[in-house]
């Protein structure tokens, strides 16, 4: 059985029943009776990742320690890949995997997870998945902006007591954040870093500008190379380099929610499994606290595990990255690919390039945040990425 919105449910426009306003992520919590807590919830409205680090994992992070100021509180870290992967799965299909395996075993009744519609891959349809073919039919990240918590009341309706939540950091701020109303016996976050969602307009004219056929990507990541991956339907991999990318045409296709974010690495999942600390072909595994060592044990047999590495040093070309997205410096395309090989063979890796990541988005998005949102810099902004942005000498 799949639990769907009603149709009433879809995201609504940031000018319609949204308190963030502009800066509105479409989480989702504002299309449930939950919107009563919003002001309280909302991560572009009160920014509290300190106070629920310290009510999921049981302390905040250590600013002082440099992985728990850069990823967050964390019980263990590794790269992962699986054996057998799913076929078509975006990468291996861990997370796949791991909310399959939480189903059968009935640690939880449902998957909060996110499929695509009938007409459009792109588009998001959150559900509340019940069955392994539900959960699959979720596989591949939708790099849209989606309303995940539409299907809170749902869960609510539905009975179910012991729920599997899998989401990006604003979804999963807000749910913890009401998570004690939720009437739940136990409830699991399964995370994924996140950062330069677009709207589903927002992303076709990024394909449309990017790829060389934007009606056949079934799905793309910015990766460790330093290259877009866009696959295609025919199963071909076309790449595009990140200093090639039109950037005067892009800087505004980003949602301004994504733009003002500073949690990149999800930070209250009970367990994140992204890319960006790993090698290249492998997945990031953070486990955050018991409950994200549970669902890891239940895949062990089933994935192949290596230490994290960390090689390089990132803060030139984060300081040069800098002026070049403030200024949309486009390179030509045989400029684009010589940085990309020289950066790739060079530059920084493991949880180096997660580092690099983290530094060059937060430096944009506090720049964001500082010119067209002056009043809100302060408490918006969480001490752990002050700390890190003052690193940088930045632009007026």
């Amino acid at each position: 059985m799949t639990l769907v919105p009603h149709k009433k449910a879809k995201a609504l426009k940031p000018s319609s029943r949204r308190p963030a306003k502009e800066l509105c992520s479409e989480c989702g919590l504002c299309d449930t009776h939950y919107i009563h807590y919003v002001k309280e919830a909302c991560a572009f409205i009160n920014q509290q990742i300190p106070e629920l680090e310290e009510q999921t994992h049981g302390r905040s992070r250590d600013l002082d320690k440099s992985d728990d100021l850069y990823f967050g509180v964390s019980q263990d870290m590794m790269a992962a890949r699986k054996t057998e992967p799913i076929a078509g799965a975006q990468w291996t299909g861990i997370v796949s995997t791991i909310a399959i395996e939480m189903l059968t075993h009935g640690l939880v009744e449902g998957v909060i997870c996110v499929q695509n519609t009938e007409d459009d891959r792109f588009q998001p349809k959150p559900i509340i998945a019940t069955t392994p073919e539900e959960i699959l039919a979720a596989r591949v990240n939708k790099p849209t902006l989606s309303p995940n918590l539409s299907v809170l009341e749902l869960v609510e309706q539905s009975g179910m007591k012991r729920l599997l939540v899998i989401g990006v950091g604003c979804q999963i701020q807000a749910l913890r954040a009401v998570e004690k109303k939720l009437g739940l016996e136990k409830l699991y976050v399964l995370g994924t870093p996140c950062t330069d969602n677009v709207t589903r307009a927002g992303l076709q004219k990024f394909l449309d500008t990017t790829s060389r056929s934007p009606k056949t990507v079934v799905y793309y990541e910015f990766m460790q190379d330093f290259q877009v991956h866009f696959k295609h339907e025919d199963g071909s991999t076309e790449l595009v380099p990140f200093f090639g990318l039109k950037t005067n045409q892009l800087k505004d296709v980003f949602a301004p929610s994504c733009l003002s974010c500073f949690d990149y690495v999800n930070s209250l999942a009970d367990l994140v499994v992204g890319y960006m600390g790993a090698p290249f072909g492998w997945q990031w595994i953070v486990v955050r606290n018991d409950r994200g060592q549970e669902m890891l044990d239940l895949v062990q047999d089933q994935i192949e595990t290596q230490p994290v590495m960390s090689k390089g040093d990132r803060h030139q070309a984060v300081q040069q990255s800098i002026p070049a997205y403030d200024k949309a410096i486009t390179l030509p395309m045989w400029a684009a690919k010589l940085m990309g090989v020289v950066i790739e063979k060079i530059g920084p890796k493991g949880l180096e390039y997660a580092r690099f990541s983290i530094d060059s988005h937060f430096t944009r998005n506090y720049l964001y945040v500082k010119r067209n949102y002056p009043e809100k810099l302060e408490q918006h902004v969480p001490g752990y990425a002050k700390r890190i942005i003052e690193q940088y000498k930045l632009p007026e």
